[in-house]
């Protein structure tokens, strides 16, 4: 039986990056345009799961299986914004110093034939207490920009993390231990 084809639903260099480790390069990209929006009342994890959900319905394609993810950075109910500004991501970071925060990163996968397997990665994350010079030092990078909650594990944020209980790489956007599993059910030869 021939391998499936793979349509990634995300214009992310990162999560490109992590479908690469597990030896699978999609066919083609196609990022989903979606109102990512929560609902009102919505928690977290339902959140990540309609999003990714959603991206791949999105991106639906009669000639492969689509993947989709969402990475939602949540305190307590709290569902927190990308950050696309410096004071968003400052904000983010001053609530996340010194805490205890949820990673939601969810994933699904679109067959041809509509039927969509879901996973969600759910990963504790500890900052230290961050001092200002600390925070002004991590906006100065830039890296923040884009990132839900104001901040990327894979660089200089990481030096800020306590400690971690789940996936490094849910938090970096793409759960590879789900993800592996959904592709294989789905046919795909792992790598």
């Amino acid at each position: 039986m021939p391998t499936p084809s793979l349509i990634l639903a995300s214009a992310s260099p990162r999560r490109r990056e992590l479908l690469a480790r597990l030896g699978i390069e999609p066919a083609r990209v196609a990022p989903a345009d979606i109102d990512e929006t929560p609902l009102k009342g919505e928690l977290p994890r339902d959140y990540a799961v309609r999003m990714a959900r959603e991206k791949a319905e999105a991106a639906a394609s009669g000639d492969g299986h689509v993947l989709a993810g969402d990475t939602v950075v949540a305190a307590g109910r709290r569902i927190l914004p990308k950050a696309e500004d410096e004071a968003t991501a400052r904000k983010c970071l001053e609530l996340l110093s010194g805490r205890r925060h949820r990673v939601l990163s969810a994933i699904a996968l679109r067959a041809p034939d509509g039927t969509v397997r879901e996973k969600l990665s759910e990963t504790i994350v500890r900052f230290k207490r961050l001092s200002r010079e600390e925070i002004d030092a991590y906006i100065a990078g830039g890296e923040w920009h884009g990132k839900a909650g104001g901040y990327a594990i894979q660089g200089a944020a990481e030096g800020l993390v306590a400690w971690i209980q789940g996936s490094h790489s849910g938090v970096v956007g793409l759960p590879l231990f789900e993800t592996r599993a959904l592709l294989k059910a789905a046919g795909f030869r792992i790598g």
